[in-house]
């Protein structure tokens, strides 16, 4: 049974798989908390159709420095690096 890490994350099981698979506590956390993660065919709308304002607001909920200095293709790097 996975740890309960309490209201901050939506899918404790899915969290720790990925934190064991060597993923940050930021990008399992945004992951697991996606209500379309764990989903065969991920319903999530790929980076590059997303507009730069939504981008924006990714990076912000995960905690990206300097996003706001970011193009759209910088923002999307460092979505996926992060």
């Amino acid at each position: 049974m996975a740890k309960d890490h309490g209201n901050q994350i939506k899918n404790d099981e899915q969290y720790e798989k990925l934190r064991d698979k060597g993923m940050s506590k930021e990008k399992a956390a945004r992951i697991a908390n996606d209500s379309n993660s764990g989903e065969k065919g991920g319903k999530a709308k790929k980076y590059e159709d997303r507009t730069k304002d939504d981008l924006y607001e990714e990076a912000k909920k995960v905690g990206i420095e300097g996003r706001s200095e970011m193009s759209k293709d910088e923002l999307v790097k460092a979505l996926r690096n992060n």
